[in-house]
């Protein structure tokens, strides 16, 4: 499987007509394990938002191509996640396959099986049953993780994977990205850890609400490019004039 390609036209995102994101362009390629790096406030989170529908443009477009929006696979931040549902272990990772059988729709055998084998790939052979306000915050993670798997996304964006979670859970769930880039998909995730993403990110989009550079990881996050976003971030204004899309400003 080939992942589509997730174009960026002179996208700007704002609040309350502030820029989070403005005048950003170019492609995640088909297929590309690309992160979202970026100093607190850079607009990592908003950009993933924008992508997935969560966040209308204030100017410009997200672009894709042969990709039905509602196909990505999607896992926001962890504090975003009500975890007080109550739902256990199994039937949050088959809501992973809601497309396939609908809000109403029964529940195969073949996919209640599925489902207990992506958790057994997370290591959570024998959760089915447990609540979900039960389990750790790694625990949760990779329940997170196994929905993904059920899911079978072309396309898969993850913001802050692995915050607050143990190393051998990243490293677990740091295999199972290597797994689903190897199959082909296109995964964006947004990282903090500049050596995680030397390591296992070969592409990068480093941001500072614009594009401070964009491609491939040893470049994109080079020194002069490091400096460069650190110095922008350290003068960003809370109250800067609305960002006008490019057009209006030629006019």
């Amino acid at each position: 499987m080939t992942g589509p390609a997730i174009r960026l036209d002179d996208l700007t995102v704002a609040y309350g007509g502030h820029p989070a994101v403005h005048h950003l362009s170019g492609s995640f390629r088909p297929g590309s394990l690309t992160a979202i790096a970026g100093a607190n406030g850079a607009g990592k989170s908003t950009l993933v938002k924008a992508i997935v529908g969560d966040l209308r443009p204030a100017g410009g477009a997200v672009l894709f191509d042969d990709l039905d929006r509602s196909a990505i696979g999607y896992l926001p931040q962890a504090a975003e996640i009500e975890r007080r549902f109550p739902i256990d272990v199994l039937d949050t990772v088959l809501l992973g396959a809601w497309r396939r059988c609908g809000a109403f729709g029964g529940v195969s055998r073949a996919l209640r099986a599925a489902a207990e084998r992506a958790l057994a790939a997370v290591r959570l052979d024998g959760f089915g049953k447990r609540p979900i306000g039960d389990l750790s915050a790694g625990q949760f993670q990779r329940v997170l993780f196994a929905r993904l798997m059920l899911q079978d996304a072309p396309v898969i964006l993850l913001d802050e994977p692995f915050t607050a979670v143990d190393a051998r859970t990243t490293a677990d769930l740091l295999a199972i990205v290597a797994r689903w880039h190897a199959e082909g998909r296109t995964v964006i995730a947004v990282l903090h850890d500049h050596g995680q993403i030397r390591r296992h990110f070969p592409e990068t989009l480093l941001l500072a609400r614009q594009c401070v550079a964009w491609g491939a990881t040893g470049e994109a996050m080079s020194p002069a490019n490091l400096d460069r976003a650190n110095a922008l971030a350290e003068r960003w204004l809370e109250d800067a004039p609305v960002c006008r899309p490019a057009v209006e400003d030629a006019a």
